[in-house]
């Protein structure tokens, strides 16, 4: 649904008056666009050592921006990239601060920091505090940042994963993903032959795709290429046969909950596909209610659909043929997961179940051919739903976050996009948050 505040406050009128009586002033993200730039502007690139690694500045180059040493008077850039992978002394941080203070004030709108670390490895103490130190540095940082820019953390233990985590984390892919810190560990993360294709030949399953964020990422997975078999319940069909033709893809009538549905869902790979290289568990229910006044049903319905449904199709998934080798897992989680809800413990169960889920089983999915399983857990968003909470409710909901509106799907669709992308394989048993740096909870 509109924001309709965040349409006012970027006409000429709603902006001055605002300005004047001091209210939130949230600006129009900058979402991807097919054919657009990676990025409307240069790239500032700099470094806590005396140059930035030859790898990440090719890296920044294969974009296709313009790569600036130094900002000039007046100059404004789409992105500043730190590579703080030096660091090993709390003296060092000072470096931080004479990059990103200048590069902050040459930030354009809807501008793009992002800071590379090396993970903490248990060999130094004053190393690992001094490594830790960008956490605190870039979550703080992107509240402080405004007109739709934001800061993220990505911790470089391999390379092999930069090149597509760059695309996202610079491009218009993570307009909603904010203050976060992400692992690019040791995988298998091939380069594709078209990166506006990144899923070309690739397999994908979504569950729940019958509205909302998983038609998105039904969407957003066939327009980077896959064939995707959209999923939900029988009584689902019509808008399920919408959204898969509307795609290009299938449907399947799928109760995750019900006892065949492993079976359901091999018996369909087996006799239509080659193999599955792509899962999203989205389907979820909620069934909200204090612990208090809280039935059994309303408990055991949502932790069948939200939980163990994704349990028990990992496991038949994992114990048969139908899931190809370099398999990309991505799971919905939420941001409830992660602080709590009033009024949904059952829900809340399920969701920080879901991030136990994939940390707990990224090691069997890199034992099957350099597979991954993450989760993606989102905060806020605009979805039919949520149009239903009463006005203020929602209007307060909206602004508690550094980016000061709701997500959209398409934000959520992309995070799991670039999760589920050959590129990102050395992500693997990690959350990534899609919230705009939610102001509650963790």
């Amino acid at each position: 649904m509109s924001d309709r505040y965040l349409n006012l406050v970027n006409s000429p009128v709603g902006s001055a008056v605002a300005a004047r009586v001091g209210l939130p002033q949230p600006s129009v993200l900058r979402r991807y666009e097919a054919g657009a730039p990676i990025l409307p502007g240069p790239v500032l690139l700099g470094s806590t050592s005396p140059k930035p690694a030859a790898g990440l500045r090719k890296a920044v180059e294969a974009t296709g921006a313009e790569v600036l040493d130094l900002a000039g008077e007046g100059v404004k850039v789409a992105a500043a990239v730190l590579d703080a992978r030096s660091v090993s002394a709390p003296g060092d941080l000072a470096r931080l601060r004479e990059f990103l203070q200048p590069a902050t004030k040459a930030l354009a709108a809807n501008g793009r920091v992002l800071v590379l670390g090396t993970p903490a490895d248990g060999a130094d103490i004053t190393a690992d505090a001094t490594r830790q130190a960008l956490d605190g540095i870039v979550r703080s940082l992107a509240k402080e940042l405004r007109r739709g820019a934001t800061a993220n953390l990505l911790w470089v233990q391999d390379e092999a994963s930069l090149p597509a985590a760059l695309r996202f984390f610079l491009s218009g892919r993570s307009a909603y993903v904010d203050g976060q810190p992400v692992l690019l560990g040791a995988g298998t993360a091939p380069a594709p032959a078209d990166w506006t294709q990144p899923l070309a030949g690739k397999t994908a399953l979504v569950t729940g795709a019958a509205r909302g964020i998983g038609a998105a990422i039904a969407g957003v997975l066939a327009r980077d290429g896959a064939k995707v078999i959209c999923a939900d319940l029988t009584q689902a069909g019509e808008a399920l046969a919408k959204v898969a033709n509307r795609v290009g893809g299938t449907a399947l009538h799928l109760d995750v909950a019900a006892p065949e549905a492993s079976a359901t869902l091999l018996e369909h790979l087996a006799a239509q596909t080659a193999g599955l290289d792509v899962l999203v568990h989205n389907a979820g229910i909620t069934r909200d209610k204090l612990m208090a006044n809280m039935k059994p049903e309303q408990w055991d319905s949502v932790i069948a659909v939200n939980l163990q449904s994704q349990l028990s199709i990992n496991a038949a998934l994992l114990d048969s043929d139908q899931l190809n080798q370099q398999a990309r897992v991505v799971c919905l989680s939420s941001t409830t997961g992660l602080s709590g809800n009033r009024g949904q413990t059952n829900y809340g169960a399920t969701k920080s179940g879901v991030i136990g889920l994939v940390r707990a089983s990224a090691a069997a999915f890199a034992a099957h051919g350099d597979s991954t399983i993450n989760a993606v857990a989102p905060g806020f968003i605009d979805t039919e739903m949520t149009a239903k909470m009463p006005f203020a409710t929602r209007e307060v909901a909206r602004r508690l976050s550094s980016l000061q509106q709701a997500g959209l799907p398409v934000d959520v669709a992309e995070g799991v996009a670039w999760l589920a992308s050959p590129g990102a394989g050395g992500v693997n048993g990690q959350v990534l948050r899609v919230c705009g740096q939610n102001l509650v909870g963790a």
